[in-house]
């Protein structure tokens, strides 16, 4: 039987008029959420998506300000460009697009950010809020992850779910959400010692480690609930495709619900940016979440 296909497009769009209706609540009440934008250099696909950033801000009613710096800025440059954008009650959220280049501290920065204002979540305190269950600005992507498992197979509790990845801005924030749903969480990375047969176990599989199509069909348990991360480009056919971390054509035909890519966790991302920045400044305001 061919997997059910978790549709992230149609979520998302949801989540985004959501989103937008909770922006005009706050409106009324004198409260216009602002995203600032930081993006360092002149990278192609950075560029791209901080303007799919900007037009979905403006969709949603959410104020957006970006600020463009060349390669070569200092880190002291830039840290006193976050220091303005903390002290500008006009913006609530502030993301600084990754990657940055070598010789800025990219931690450095993201922890220079007021965690209020922290809406990409990977500021130390607020990971570290996620790490003992309290509530903060969780990462974009795991929470979207997240959004889209609970929509499709409700309760999560007792489920065991396998993070293969573990990057701070992925794995280990989806372990903690997930272990915040009372599920078993076993996080797999490079020095796993038998992956196929820790992904065999899995309820839930959640690939986020940017290998075009690592993941066979073979390694799944039948019926399994597969969330694909990865989003990359390789040459088929003669055309450039993009490709997630699962072999999605042999895996639909074993698990019992997938992610495609695109369309799947990708849509997602951003349309959890809007939400954390509508969050941001309703709590930076002192005025209710209106989701």
């Amino acid at each position: 039987m061919t997997a059910v296909l978790i549709d992230g497009k149609a979520f998302a769009a949801t989540l985004r008029e959501q989103v937008a209706g909770g922006v005009a609540q706050v409106q009324k009440q004198g409260l216009t959420p602002g995203l600032a934008v930081v993006l360092v250099g002149e990278d192609p696909a950075s560029q791209v998506y901080v303007n799919s950033k900007k037009k979905a801000c403006a969709e949603a009613g959410i104020a957006s300000f970006e600020t463009l710096f060349s390669s070569d800025v200092t880190q002291v440059g830039l840290l006193s460009e976050i220091a303005r954008l903390n002290a500008d009650d006009t913006v609530h959220g502030i993301l600084v697009q990754l990657p940055l280049p070598g010789h800025i501290d990219a931690q450095a920065v993201i922890n220079a950010i007021d965690p209020a204002k922290d809406v990409d979540g990977f500021h130390i305190l607020n990971a570290g809020k996620l790490a003992v269950g309290q509530d903060g600005l969780v990462p974009c992507t795991p929470l979207g992850t997240l959004l889209l498992l609970k929509h499709h197979l409700g309760n999560l509790a007792g489920k065991h779910a396998v993070i293969i990845g573990r990057s701070n801005i992925v794995g280990k924030p989806m372990a903690q959400l997930l272990l915040k749903e009372s599920c078993t969480v076993t996080v797999c990375h490079s020095k796993t010692a038998d992956l196929p047969a820790e992904v065999k176990r899995a309820d839930i599989v959640v690939a986020a480690i940017g290998q075009p199509e690592f993941v066979k069909a073979d390694w799944l348990k039948q019926g399994a609930t597969v969330m694909d991360v990865g989003i990359n480009r390789i040459m088929r056919d003669g055309a450039n495709k993009l490709v997630g971390d699962v072999d999605f054509a042999a895996a639909k035909e074993v698990a019992g619900a997938i992610t495609p890519v695109p369309g799947g966790i990708g849509p997602m991302t951003i349309a959890c940016l809007l939400r954390n920045t509508l969050q941001a400044a309703c709590a930076i305001r002192g005025v209710a979440f209106p989701l």
